[in-house]
């Protein structure tokens, strides 16, 4: 039975290892237990706000931590969760985009330390291979502090959302899925103010000691695909990468 309410284009077979991040059955790493104390200054689409919370039984002890609010788009979000439904009736029965979006962001992590390492070598497998010899040469023009904002170490993700989904057949009649994933992510990289006009700004105390320490919260946006055709191994890859006001 042919998948309803599909867009078409012509894409190539893509392979990848990024099932060990993003297939269940490989489980999940277990969020980092580190306490950050933020107070931001900021504005904007996404609504960042502060939220206290008790860190003894006591209730004596006062941390914080960023709070990422966002409004989402309704037609946007009734699109992808009937496009979430189409995947599992017609291709994956098993899928789960919570468990999707926790694998990806270990698969993010783990791609945008490479990114700011230069380790294109070792992207092989993960990423497109037209869209690595891209990034090595945007990469290979940014100053060292621009490289170094591209990690994103898991403790430092402060928000994911799917961003959008999509269903293609190419000309062959295979079968391809990709997810558009964006994240909000803390770096302390040092960032000339006017090249990245518009990020946010938090003043951070780690754990509640030492003097405030200074960081930016920035965007990222990571696309996944899938080719669903039978016969084909399960694989996911980067088939784009975006680094707001750093690699667009």
């Amino acid at each position: 039975m042919a998948l309803p309410m599909l867009r078409g284009c012509n894409c190539s077979r893509l392979p990848s290892v990024l099932s060990r991040f993003l297939k269940p059955e490989h489980g999940v790493l277990p969020r980092p237990n580190k306490t950050t104390r933020l107070a931001p200054t900021l504005s904007g689409g996404v609504v960042s706000t502060v939220r206290p919370y008790s860190s003894d039984r006591g209730g004596g002890k006062q941390n914080q931590k960023v709070v990422v609010l966002g409004i989402p788009n309704p037609l946007i979000w009734f699109r992808t969760r009937l496009y979430y439904f189409l995947i599992r009736v017609y291709l994956d029965k098993e899928f789960n985009i919570e468990e999707f979006t926790e694998g990806s962001k270990q698969a993010f992590s783990h791609v945008s330390r490479l990114l700011s390492g230069s380790q294109f070598e070792s992207l092989e497998g993960l990423v497109a291979k037209d869209l690595i010899a891209k990034l090595e040469e945007k990469c290979a023009l940014l100053p060292p502090s621009h490289l170094q904002a591209l990690s994103a170490d898991l403790e430092d993700l402060v928000y994911t959302t799917p961003g959008d989904v999509g269903i293609y057949y190419d000309d062959d009649g295979r079968k391809f899925v990709s997810i558009l994933m964006r994240y909000w992510y803390l770096t302390s990289a040092r960032l000339p103010e006017e090249s990245l006009e518009g990020t946010r700004i938090f003043q951070v105390a780690i754990g509640g000691e030492g003097e405030p320490e200074t960081k930016r919260l920035l965007t990222a946006s990571y696309e996944f695909q899938r080719e669903f055709t039978k016969g084909v191994l399960p694989d996911w890859t980067i088939t784009r990468i975006e680094h707001s006001k750093l690699l667009d």
